[in-house]
């Protein structure tokens, strides 16, 4: 899937060039990253406080969203 752009300067610093770049569509590297990701399924106490603490912060989140 290629896609031509015409007229774009893209700047890549020479450290990237020594590692190594890739170039992905946004689809592409979200497919790689969920595949990268682990997958854990909790069960019982464990599940129940990591699912406490996750809907904690993200109320906390929210809030300081509003605020802003």
């Amino acid at each position: 899937m290629a896609k031509v752009v015409e007229n774009q300067i893209v700047k890549i610093s020479k450290q990237a060039l020594k590692r190594g770049v890739a170039i992905l569509d946004l689809k592409e590297d979200k497919e790689l990253i969920e595949k990268a990701v682990p997958t854990y399924h909790l069960k019982g106490k464990v599940a129940k406080n990591l699912d406490k603490l996750v809907r904690e912060r993200l109320k906390k989140g929210i809030r300081k969203r509003k605020k802003q």
